[in-house]
C-alpha cells in the first residue's frame, strides 16, 4: 500500500510570509485594524505532468496534491508513510519560506467556542484532510477486464459498483453511478490502460518519442500490461476521516489505514461460483456449508437464476432475505439489478485459474530519491 494524495493543513500561531503578489485583506473600518489576509492559492509546478497546490489562508496553510508523483515520471510505485508525503511538501514550503508540517501533540478547544464538536478543536500540528490509499494487484495478461467485469458485480457496504461503458474501471458509491460519496470514494482500474492514455502521450509532448523519458514510461507501460496490473484505490475524505479519529497526525496509529485498505482489497473474495448455471450455484452452496442438503442448496440457486432473468422479489419477506443473504456469500448479489453482461465475465476470474497477488517492484524501476536509498 501507497499514498496516491495527500491533502494537509496546518494553523500557526504567528503570521505567515506574503508568497503570492496578490493579497486580499479584511479590515475593520472603524479601526482600520487588519482582521485577517487570504492570499490566493496558486501552483507548485511540481513534476512533468503534475502540480501541488498551496493556499495561504491566514495563519493556516493548506497543501494538495500527489507527492508520489513530484519529480518524477510516473507514480506506479510511491510513498508508504504519511512523514514521507511530509517531507516533500515541506521541502516544497521551504522554498517560499515558510513553516514545516509538524505532528501534533495536543488538541485544545478553540477559543470562544462551547462544547467539543470536531469544528472547535484547534490542533497544535497537522491535519489531514483527504489522503488516497492505493495498491497494485497483478493479475496476469488478459484478465484485467474480467476482473473488473466481475468485482463490478459486489457490493462495499451500502457502495454499488459501476462498471464504466470502456470497461476499464469501476467505481463504488451509495447511488450506482460512479458519482458522489462523501465518507469514501473506492475504485479499481486497468493502469496499463490509464498510462497510455495519460501518462505517455504527456511525456511524448514534452521530451519527445526517441527520448530516454518516453522509453523508461514505455516500459512502465508494458510491465502493466503484461503483469495485468489492476490498481485499487479509496479516497478517504475529510468527513469520514474527522469521524475514525484519523485527521490528527501523530495523534493517531497510522496502521489503521492498512486495516481500513485491506478491508478494500477483499473485494474479490466471493467471487466463487464457475458458471451461472443451478448445478454450479447448489454445488458452491453445500460446498462452503451455506446449506446442508442438495434440495436446499437448489431452493436457493433458483432465485439466482429467476434473478438472471429479471424475477423482482419482495425483499421485505424474510424467506427472500435469507436466500439473498446466503447467494451474497458466493459473490451473487440479487439486490442488484441484474446485468448479464457482467454476470457471464464475472466467473471468468476462477476458470482461469487467476491468482490475484501484489505487484513486484521490478529492479529496474525508479523510485523517489530517498527510497531508492534505503533500497540500496
Amino acid at each position: 500500500m501507497f499514498i496516491d494524495w495527500l491533502t494537509i493543513s496546518q494553523e500557526h500561531d504567528h503570521d505567515l510570509p506574503i508568497v503570492c503578489d496578490v493579497v486580499t485583506l479584511t479590515i475593520d473600518s472603524n479601526t482600520n485594524e487588519v482582521l485577517s489576509t487570504k492570499q490566493p492559492r496558486f501552483k507548485h509546478e511540481a513534476s512533468y505532468s503534475t502540480s501541488v497546490t498551496i493556499h495561504v489562508q491566514g495563519r493556516k496553510i493548506r497543501v494538495e496534491g500527489n507527492p508520489s508523483r513530484v519529480g518524477r515520471l510516473d507514480n506506479l510505485f510511491g510513498f508508504t508513510t504519511i512523514e514521507q508525503c511530509v517531507a516533500v511538501y515541506n521541502d516544497l514550503l521551504r522554498e517560499y519560506g515558510l513553516p514545516d508540517f509538524t505532528r501534533c501533540t495536543r488538541l485544545d478547544i478553540r477559543q470562544g467556542a462551547s462544547g467539543a464538536s470536531s469544528g472547535d478543536r484547534i490542533a497544535d500540528g497537522a491535519k489531514i484532510e483527504r489522503i488516497d490509499l492505493t495498491t497494485n494487484v497483478a493479475l496476469g495478461e488478459g484478465n484485467v477486464l474480467a476482473y473488473l467485469r466481475g468485482v463490478s458485480s459486489q457490493r462495499i457496504g451500502h457502495s454499488i459498483g459501476f462498471l464504466y461503458p470502456n470497461g476499464r474501471t469501476v467505481a463504488w458509491t451509495p447511488k450506482g453511478n460512479g458519482q458522489g460519496g462523501r465518507l469514501q470514494y473506492r475504485k479499481a482500474y486497468d493502469k496499463a490502460f490509464e498510462v497510455a492514455q495519460n501518462g505517455l502521450p504527456k511525456i511524448k509532448r514534452v521530451f519527445g518519442e526517441d527520448s530516454p523519458e518516453y522509453a523508461y514510461v514505455k516500459r512502465v507501460h508494458d510491465y502493466c500490461a503484461s503483469e495485468g496490473v489492476v490498481r485499487m484505490e479509496q479516497e478517504l475524505k475529510s468527513e469520514y476521516l474527522q469521524r475514525e479519529a484519523l485527521c490528527y497526525w501523530g495523534l493517531f496509529d497510522e496502521r489503521r489505514f492498512a486495516e481500513l485498505h485491506c478491508e478494500f482489497l477483499k473485494i474479490d473474495e466471493k467471487l466463487k461460483v464457475t458458471a451461472m448455471d443451478i448445478v454450479s450455484i447448489s454445488e458452491q452452496l453445500l460446498l462452503l456449508n451455506i446449506v446442508n442438503t442438495t434440495r436446499a442448496a437448489n431452493t436457493t440457486a433458483l432465485y439466482a437464476i429467476q434473478w438472471m432473468h429479471g424475477q423482482r422479489f419482495d425483499f421485505k419477506k424474510r424467506q427472500v432475505q435469507d436466500h439473498a443473504a446466503k447467494l451474497n456469500r458466493i459473490g451473487i448479489n440479487i439486490r442488484n439489478a441484474c446485468d448479464t453482461s457482467r454476470f457471464a465475465p464475472v466467473f471468468v476470474r476462477q476458470c482461469r485459474e487467476v491468482t490475484k497477488s501484489t505487484l513486484a517492484v521490478p529492479t529496474w524501476y525508479q523510485r523517489p530519491n530517498h527510497l531508492q536509498q534505503v533500497a540500496a
